[in-house]
């Protein structure tokens, strides 16, 4: 670490955590409104969000209608229709060999972000006989659908607007937060690069650094923006990773974007709207391994840094502290095999030279098996 130059983050599930699962759930209900508008059967308003069903990874077969969890190598583990779990026979009479192609993009669709969670519920609820919704469409149709009515409300619909109205319910708010970027500033330059627009990025950015004081107590209040010596809004990863979009500086009073490329040094302090990861690294003096950034979409912002830039990369997993929860509130067999499951996990990301943020040591020093020392 000592060689890194330059620390990157995205703002969306990395600086910005969202409370779960009231953001989910706001965004499950603007999305059945969306539906409904559109002509989906009325009935849909009456179904609420179920934060204990949906997960980040699984694998939807637009063809048969099935949510699927498989491994690495497209094998099987679990397979379910609507709410109705599979067994193994009638598994095996979909999916031979309880096999599928996973680069087989046209037909399965990887769920990878958080921000697919209402969407993932929403599909099974569609797909369950036991909800009512009788809908004469094919699987690929509904699931295009869901797709569609869950980027309408988050580029177009009322989604950032109610989260901004009430953000204590939304967003978390870490008092840490501004002496960690002051601390990687005295060593790095810290950069911030998201897809977001200006005018919500402020709104986020300026509550997560609402603090009467500075990084320290005792010490004055600073805006967010002195935080980073680059900020980079409207980023469109991971398009931002390739050939990406024309760099240009944003009015920050009115929050439109200033006519003509900029080509000028970089200037502190300074909001800019698009680019790319090499104009970054052209800005900062910085290329390839000097550069960690850290995110939470494993496609958009981690591997492609990591391909196309060679950047160093650290995945942030929110929901990982609670899975390691979970599992050492198990038995004691249970816990020990988790346990390793997890340690698993950590040298399967090292291998990669991926960083794995969102467990927490200490959620291993309550595990009955008292296996601390394994991890």
């Amino acid at each position: 670490m000592e060689k890194i130059k330059c620390f990157g983050f995205d703002m969306d599930y990395t600086l910005a955590v969202y409370k779960s699962p009231e953001y989910e759930s706001l965004g499950f209900d603007l999305t059945v409104e969306r539906l409904v508008s559109i002509g989906y059967p009325q009935e849909l308003l009456g179904f609420v969000y179920d934060p204990t069903f949906p997960t980040r990874g699984l694998v939807f077969d637009t063809m048969y209608g099935n949510l699927l969890k498989v491994d690495a190598y497209g094998n099987i583990l679990v397979c379910v229709h609507g709410f109705n779990f599979l067994r193994g026979p009638d598994t095996r009479e979909l999916y031979p060999n309880k096999f599928i192609q996973r680069d087989d993009t046209e037909r399965f669709y990887i769920l990878n972000t958080l921000f697919n969670l209402p969407g993932r519920h929403l599909i099974t609820v569609l797909h369950s006989p036991v909800t009512g919704c009788h809908l004469f469409m094919s699987f690929k149709s509904m699931f295009q659908d869901v797709r569609d009515a869950v980027d309408w409300v988050h580029f177009k619909g009322t989604l950032k607007k109610k989260t901004v109205e009430n953000l204590e319910k939304y967003v978390v708010k870490d008092a840490k937060l501004p002496l960690l970027l002051s601390r990687m500033n005295e060593v790095a330059k810290v950069f911030l690069a998201t897809n977001s627009d200006y005018k919500y990025t402020d709104k986020i950015m300026t509550y997560l650094f609402d603090f009467p004081h500075g990084p320290k107590h005792g010490t004055s209040h600073r805006p967010w923006q002195s935080y980073f010596d680059l900020i980079l809004v409207d980023a469109r990863k991971p398009l931002f990773f390739g050939e990406g979009t024309v760099l240009r500086q944003v009015d920050t009073t009115t929050g439109r974007l200033k006519i003509g490329t900029y080509t000028g040094p970089l200037q502190h302090g300074i909001v800019y709207s698009g680019g790319s990861s090499d104009i970054v690294c052209d800005l900062l003096g910085a290329k390839g391994k000097d550069i960690v950034y850290i995110g939470d979409h494993i496609f958009g912002d981690i591997l492609k840094s990591k391909k196309r830039q060679g950047w160093r990369t650290f995945l942030v997993i929110p929901e990982l502290a609670q899975e390691l929860h979970v599992w050492t509130d198990k038995s004691c067999k249970c816990c020990h095999i988790s346990v390793k499951s997890a340690i698993g996990l950590f040298h399967t990301a090292r291998k990669q030279h991926i960083f794995i943020l969102g467990a927490h040591n200490n959620r291993l020093q309550h595990c009955c098996c008292k296996h601390t020392g394994d991890a």
